[in-house]
């Protein structure tokens, strides 16, 4: 097997996971997961994680 093969080989493997990750993306079946985590930037959160006012005050 010379280096043009195992080109060819690793070229024809990675298409095949691209179109496998496509297939994956765009399936019915994980729409709603995606649209969930889609709107979890958008969530309300009750108090911010991490608050520069309260460093100083802590002081």
């Amino acid at each position: 097997m010379d280096i043009t093969t195992v080109r060819i080989i690793a070229t024809l493997v990675s298409f095949a996971l691209f179109l496998g990750i496509l297939v994956w993306a765009f399936s019915r079946g994980n729409r709603s997961r995606f649209e969930e985590a889609a709107q979890l930037p958008f969530a309300e959160q009750d108090a911010p994680l991490y608050s520069f006012k309260n460093e100083k005050n802590h002081e």
